[in-house]
């Protein structure tokens, strides 16, 4: 099969080897990229054809998306080492934000049959951890990741286990064309991101509600269009490239290169008639905008963090203790059924995503676009491989 696939060389930081776990070294495995892997790459390569154990699927890869990691994965910083900061072995498979067709199951697999279309959990939570037994598989501590540490679906066909996928049979069944159905699920696992964030992490808002964006990538378009859907009252997004997050649903959308060194803080103060805002959410991973957005939260709202970045945050505790208001870290999106219930409201017309892809692209030109030149596409471009 051809795929896309990612190598780069082991040349561990000299002020981080001290810190590499010795099992993680035997399998070329780090836990913060940046500090271990340095001249990235990525080419298209043949591979064999994958073949499903006792409890795994095989699924003909009909999309998958390009998502800002793999982006990172092949930018570099001035020593050669690669951006991305997070889990990562190579070589790899890239690729995790993907829907297809199932090809092969295992013996032991019950719930799917060969030509059903699904989706998939790029998280590989272990189910046995005290993280995942406490109900908590996005911070697993014994992750693996789908186009991370293990082969991901840039590729014609990808493998995983069974408990990881969904059924995309209710948006079929909702009289979706079957083409349309798979660019939908391949965007269930980047609003599924948004989902946790808003419902789970930061438990969700009143209907009627203001809801702050700031950062409308994917993330933060679809945390916009959940938002809409879940009832919020306003909507305000801060975001240069506009057009995309006022098509998912923002009332208003700022660009903050326009506004003062309090731009957001105050465009916030305005939008909700000096309130403040019940459910901030952070999606651009930029420094300097979670402090005027912490200082701009409603009494008892709350600000949920799921950009990643490099800079750290200088908050005043004062503007939490008076507002009794609350600061929430949000990563992944297994658990609490929020596959199951994005593909829902994708079936009832309620999740639009496929309105933030921007274009799609075959392997050898998503490998074009993986060159390591730094790219920040506005909307989502898929891989139809």
């Amino acid at each position: 099969m051809k795929a896309l696939r990612l190598e780069a060389d082991w040349e561990p930081r000299p002020e981080s080897v001290a810190t590499l776990d010795e099992a993680d070294v035997a399998n070329r495995v780090a836990r913060r990229g940046n500090q271990v892997w340095r001249n990235p790459r990525i080419a298209v390569a043949t591979l064999p054809d994958p073949s499903p154990q006792s409890d795994e699927v095989v699924i003909r890869v009909r999309a998958c998306g390009i998502c800002g990691s793999d982006f990172h994965f092949v930018e570099s910083d001035g020593d050669g080492y690669m951006l991305y900061p997070g889990l990562v072995r190579t070589p790899v498979v890239t690729g995790h934000e993907f829907a297809g067709i199932v090809e092969a199951v295992g013996p032991d697999v019950r719930d799917f049959a060969v030509g059903d279309l699904v989706c998939a959990e790029e998280i590989a939570w272990c189910g046995d951890c005290l993280a995942c037994r406490a109900g908590r598989p996005n911070n697993c501590t014994r992750i693996e990741e789908l186009g991370f540490s293990f082969d991901g679906a840039h590729a014609e066909y990808v493998v995983t286990r069974a408990r990881y996928c969904w059924s995309l049979a209710p948006i079929l069944e909702a009289g979706v064309p079957p083409d349309r159905v798979l660019q939908l699920g391949a965007l269930v696992e980047p609003s599924g991101v948004a989902y946790v964030a808003l419902f789970v992490s930061a438990g969700g808002f009143m209907p009627g509600s203001s809801v702050g964006v700031v950062g409308a990538g994917p993330i933060g378009l679809a945390a916009i269009a959940l938002a809409r859907a879940a009832g919020a009252g306003r909507i305000v997004a801060f975001e240069v490239r506009r057009d995309l997050a006022s098509a998912m649903g923002a009332d208003q959308v700022l660009d903050p290169r326009a506004l003062g060194s309090d731009g957001i803080g105050t465009a916030a103060r305005d939008a909700s008639r000096g309130r403040g805002i019940d459910l901030w959410v952070e999606a651009s991973g930029a420094a300097g905008v979670a402090e005027p957005m912490a200082a701009s939260l409603a009494p008892a709202g709350r600000m949920v963090l799921v950009g990643r970045g490099p800079h750290t945050i200088d908050l005043d505790p004062e503007w939490l203790i008076v507002r009794g208001a609350g600061l929430q870290g949000s990563i992944g999106h297994s658990g609490s059924g929020t596959f199951g219930h994005v593909i829902d409201l994708m079936a009832a017309g309620r999740l639009d995503m496929t309105r933030i892809v921007s274009s799609t692209v075959d392997l050898d030109g998503a490998a074009r676009l993986l060159d390591g030149t730094p790219r920040r596409e506005a909307g989502k471009v898929l891989v139809l491989p």
